[in-house]
């Protein structure tokens, strides 16, 4: 039997920015933690269309080779620095998903 492979994992936010400028400050800062911890924004509040339902004001998915680095990226501590920044500038959901294995 071939060895299994770890299954990918995404985070998925839902954003409501109230002061862009602050966002813009979060973004500035969690982009370089994303990149040193090996992740890659997938979706990064592009246009989205309601087909069932209302539509958040905002979607990002980022994606990482398993769970444990999107955790890892989640509970470092430069992104627990930014998050203040983040929680003033938006009202912020944050989910972690396992993918399928390849």
């Amino acid at each position: 039997m071939p060895p299994t492979k770890t299954p990918p994992a995404y985070l998925i936010a839902e954003v409501e920015v109230t002061d862009p400028a602050g966002y813009k400050t979060y973004q500035d800062a969690a982009a370089p933690v994303l990149a040193a911890t090996g992740g890659r924004f997938l979706v990064r509040g592009g246009k989205t269309v309601a087909l069932d339902g209302a539509p958040p004001k905002r979607i990002i998915v980022l994606e990482f080779d398993s769970m444990e680095k999107a955790q890892a990226y989640r509970n470092s501590t430069p992104y627990k620095e930014v998050v203040p920044i983040r929680d003033k500038s938006s009202k912020f959901r944050l989910f972690a998903v396992e993918g399928v294995a390849p």
